[in-house]
């Protein structure tokens, strides 16, 4: 089943996460539109096996790997052809050459950063574009080196690495909301010093912009970082409830107290349809 839609209304960070955690092999494309003149659409593609990224492109030629490594001078595009097509049906292209002695293991890393880390990564900052994953897709042995990376480790780098915040805006969690942490222990991620920062205060009882103040951050750092927390599966925003009185006449009603929830955590972000969440969101965490 083919899932479409767009990131306005569900972002690349948010897609990466339910990929990774559905364990999803297949066809992720980006189609945005940049060049309000010529109406010019840029494709981007990226394969993940198992939830995880093995290669990424802007064409289904099956020829950017080649192009790679003919752009860095390592071997003609003709030479690199013609060995591909001695390699085994299912090995990678970079494996296979790196067998034969044409490529070095940190030439592949090198291929591999090129290929997926840095173009991925520059997608994050899209302010929109259509999405399609299409689990039936072919796995690209021609575009792959060998080496993968977890969706989730290619997300914080990412938003690591994000000057511009504007389309991820409708996405951050609210300053009055507190983070909890939804894992046992600490994290086994590697976080930079402002993230471990962060996510010593997932326990629900302060609010994010009260962490800020506390670590001397501005408002607006501390929502990203608690977004990256967010959608790397480590913590969950929740509203900060006060405590309730204790006079039963005056106890919280159960039923608007759900409304208050919804109302919060949807934080002011335009309404999506629930169908479309209910497919999307069934499909990617179902079973491979």
């Amino acid at each position: 089943m083919t899932v479409t839609g767009y990131l306005a209304d569900f972002s690349l960070p948010e897609l990466f996460q339910l990929l990774e955690q559905g364990n999803k092999t297949g066809l992720l494309t980006i189609c945005t539109l940049t060049d309000t003149l010529t109406a010019e659409r840029f494709n981007h593609h990226i394969w993940f096996s198992q939830g995880q990224i093995v290669a990424a492109g802007n064409a289904l030629d099956q020829r950017g790997l080649m192009r790679l490594i003919a752009q860095r001078g390592w071997m003609g595009d003709n030479a690199v052809s013609r060995l591909a097509q001695t390699c085994q049906i299912n090995t990678p292209l970079g494996l296979c050459l790196k067998n034969q002695g044409v490529l070095t293991a940190e030439q592949l890393k090198l291929l591999f950063y090129t290929q997926v880390m840095r173009q991925v990564c520059a997608l994050f900052a899209l302010p929109d574009g259509w999405f399609q994953f299409d689990p039936k897709a072919p796995t690209p042995r021609a575009e792959m080196t060998g080496l993968i990376a977890t969706a989730t480790d290619v997300t914080l780098a990412g938003l690591r690495a994000l000057k511009d915040w504007n389309a991820l805006a409708e996405k951050l969690p609210d300053p009055s909301s507190a983070l909890v942490s939804t894992v046992e222990g600490k994290p086994s991620l590697r976080l930079n010093p402002n993230e471990w920062q962060v996510w010593e205060f997932t326990n629900g009882t302060m609010a994010l912009a009260d962490v800020a103040k506390q670590l001397n951050l501005p408002v607006a750092k501390a929502q990203q970082i608690a977004f990256r927390l967010i959608v790397t599966g480590l913590a969950e925003e929740m509203p900060l409830m006060a405590t309730p009185p204790t006079s039963s006449a005056n106890l919280i009603d159960p039923e608007s107290l759900e409304l208050g929830v919804a109302s919060t955590t949807s934080s002011g972000a335009a309404p999506v349809s629930n169908s479309f969440l209910q497919n999307l969101v069934g499909f990617l965490k179902g079973k491979v």
